[in-house]
């Protein structure tokens, strides 16, 4: 690879406070932009989100602003003094990109009004995330990723089988994710579309409507046969009940394996596999060759799956199954992914020398170019690190 960052040269002023707009930032730092993230004295609200790297209870040690903002440039601002909203405006002067998380009521009460901003600065483009957008009877309204998944229909299709209890949060922020993948989205568009018309303009990504266009199967069943999905354990969502899939191992971890009886090769490969250690029993009769006989006797199929699983650990499974073409997935939790073999030989992690503690682990981007170069990430800046020199040089000596 030879070639520069896709962004390389993109100078992106951040004004986020939440994970939706601090992720698009660090989007844009992985590709090469550089990123001035500007935050109130007390620091970003991920500053004050625990839990901290050896229990340093202050603003430079929290996980969760080395996760979002690894990188980037502090520079802290109080946007209600008039001197520093001064030093923001000639920042956005200087820069390609705003990506801003600011609430239509902060945005009231400190008077910005980012279409006049655009029209100020032709050429910038205003990413705006927000929980309901600029705009709208709910634009006031407030959120966070938990009310974003229930809003937008997503909350109501996560959760189990056994419907008397509520729905089950997913986890990793999920409404939050997906409005900031929009908004890298659009603000990809909007810099192409800038280098034929020159001027750039506002974005209003609303995490409500991109939250809303990820309820998978909701739609379309709503759509035509007007069904109601249901949730499932470890499935998708359906109109009706199907079959479980997944299957304790011997040593107590899980895989899921969807047993596909319409399909003769995979049902072959799975009886097979079975017969190798002797469990198969009468699945090797050929009246089991008939889809109709192999759809009559799926209780007894799938407890005999569920004996063939317990006598194996799960990554002995997944291994195996996969090498006989078949679809069985391992139930990793998080930290099992620091070990995955297919990661590490992607070089998926990054080891960035976070303050006071070097060789910390990261996930990296999940795709690479056969002709560009990916930005090194470098660390989490500590608060207003860059205050005194952009301050004083502005974009110069960025």
């Amino acid at each position: 690879m030879t070639g520069r960052p896709p962004y390389d040269g993109l100078r992106v002023v951040e004004l986020a406070d939440d994970p939706a707009g601090e992720l698009v930032g660090l989007h844009l730092a992985d590709l090469g932009a550089t990123v001035v993230k500007v935050e109130p004295p007390t620091g970003a609200r991920s500053r004050h989100v625990g839990p901290s790297a050896h229990g340093r209870d202050d603003v430079d040690h929290r996980l969760a602003y080395w996760y979002y903002n690894s990188g980037k440039a502090s520079v802290v601002l109080d946007l209600g003094d008039s001197t520093d909203r001064g030093e923001l405006d000639r920042l956005l002067a200087g820069a390609d990109v705003c990506v801003t998380t600011l609430h239509p009521t902060e945005l009231e009460r400190l008077g910005f009004d980012w279409h006049a901003v655009a029209a100020a600065h032709p050429r910038l483009i205003v990413v705006s995330v927000t929980p309901f957008g600029l705009t709208g009877p709910w634009a006031r309204w407030h959120s966070s990723d938990l009310v974003g998944l229930a809003v937008s229909g997503l909350l109501i299709t996560s959760g189990y089988d056994d419907h008397s209890i509520p729905p089950i949060r997913p986890g990793g922020d999920q409404a939050f994710h997906t409005a900031a993948s929009f908004g890298h989205l659009a603000a990809g568009l909007a810099l192409m579309q800038r280098e034929i018309t020159g001027e750039g303009g506002v974005i209003d990504v609303s995490m409500h409507e991109a939250a809303g266009l990820t309820v998978e199967l909701a739609n379309p069943y709503w759509i035509y046969p007007k069904g109601l999905v249901q949730r499932q354990t470890c499935r998708h969502a359906q109109p009706v009940p199907t079959q479980p899939a997944l299957f304790r191992c011997g040593d107590d971890r899980y895989v899921y394996f969807a047993l596909i009886l319409a399909d003769p090769k995979p049902w072959k490969a799975l009886v097979t596999w079975m017969d190798t250690l002797g469990v198969a029993l009468d699945l090797t009769d050929p009246a089991y060759d008939h889809l109709e006989h192999r759809q009559a006797n799926f209780a007894h199929i799938q407890d005999l799956v569920d004996v063939f699983f317990q006598l194996q650990d799960a990554d002995d499974v997944y291994h195996a199954g996969q090498a006989r073409g078949l679809p069985i997935g391992i139930l990793n939790a998080p930290e099992d992914l620091l070990r995955d073999e297919h990661l590490r030989q992607r070089g998926f992690f990054v080891t960035i020398d976070q303050p006071d503690t070097p060789g910390v682990l990261h996930p990296g981007v999940p795709f690479t170019f056969s002709n560009l170069e990916l930005a090194r990430r470098g660390p989490a800046a500590r608060l207003g690190a860059d205050t005194a020199r952009i301050r004083a040089d502005g974009w110069s000596v960025a």
